[in-house]
């Protein structure tokens, strides 16, 4: 993970540096004035972050868990910016009841357009579909706690910090039918699978 958040932070400090010697080569050949003062100075790699993209993880986010009425056997998962820049939901989240040992699938058909963006103080929504509301699920059990892990870009990769959201104090149950949906930026679009 930190190999390729070094290789990131060094093609944008290349990419900075070839953009400003790109510039001030044309301003001054273009006559505006703009005297050539040599090579331009390295693009600090704190400078580079900032301006990198952010994801929405667990260090810049609140995350909440409520279980819903309708749809029967439903969790709301919303996750609110609360950093001072604009953070990106990727795919979907990977969630961990209990001591489960494997992220439950994600509905595909509830994939959206386009990434959830969450400007400073806005949220993000996805509904976990708990367990099988005709009772044909198996394995079930009574969860008491809940771990959300983000997505980085690619999908492939963690996000940076989880959450740990309270669940009610009696649990939630779940079986072996449980799954997810991807994020949605309204609350709407996440409850309606």
């Amino acid at each position: 993970m930190s190999s390729i958040r070094n290789s990131r932070t060094r093609f944008l400090t290349t990419a900075a540096g070839v953009a400003l010697a790109a510039l001030s080569v044309t301003a001054f050949s273009a006559g505006t004035g703009v005297a050539d003062t040599g090579a331009p100075k390295a693009v600090s790699a704190k400078a580079s972050a900032s301006a990198a993209t952010v994801t929405c993880e667990g260090s810049v986010t609140k995350t909440t868990a409520k279980p819903l009425s309708r749809p029967l056997n439903h969790l709301l998962l919303t996750v609110t910016n609360t950093g001072s820049k604009t953070c990106f939901l990727y795919g979907y989240p990977a969630v961990q009841f209990g001591e489960a040992q494997s992220v439950p699938p994600v509905i595909k058909e509830s994939k959206p357009q386009a990434v959830v963006t969450l400007e400073p103080g806005e949220s993000g929504y996805a509904s976990v579909s708990l367990s099988a509301a005709d009772g044909s699920g198996k394995n079930g059990y009574t969860a008491k706690s809940l771990n959300v892990y983000f997505q980085g870009r690619s999908g492939f990769e963690s996000g940076g910090k989880g959450a740990k959201p309270a669940l009610p104090a009696k649990g939630v149950y779940v079986d072996d039918s449980l799954q997810v949906t991807y994020w949605q930026q309204s609350m709407d679009d996440a409850i309606i699978w």
